[in-house]
């Protein structure tokens, strides 16, 4: 099934369920995550790959010693799409056992 951009309605709507996720220009949703050292960043960021591995569905990550910036944006459709939400749910789940 090919992504639908969503409209920006739907994408204020998405939003206001992301408290951790910030709306960059352009249609991309953005969050910035700490962890104790290299190690726990990298294996979370090994965590998020492989979950977007099998939603075909790739993120911008920029892994900088503990730190990790998640960049989310549906290419193929030139901004946001419902896969950038559910992404970005992925992520927050699994960063709350941090």
């Amino acid at each position: 099934m090919t992504p639908e951009k969503l409209s920006e309605e739907q994408i204020q709507a998405e939003i206001l369920t992301l408290p951790n996720w910030a709306l960059l220009p352009g249609g991309k949703l953005k969050r910035k995550l700490r962890f104790k050292d290299f190690v726990d960043a990298f294996g979370f960021l090994t965590s998020v790959a492989i979950e977007s591995e099998k939603m075909g569905h790739h993120p911008e990550m920029l892994c900088v010693y503990n730190k990790i910036e998640f960049v989310l944006t549906t290419h193929d459709v030139g901004g946001l799409s419902a896969l950038d939400f559910k992404l970005a749910r992925i992520i927050d789940a699994k960063a709350v056992s941090l």
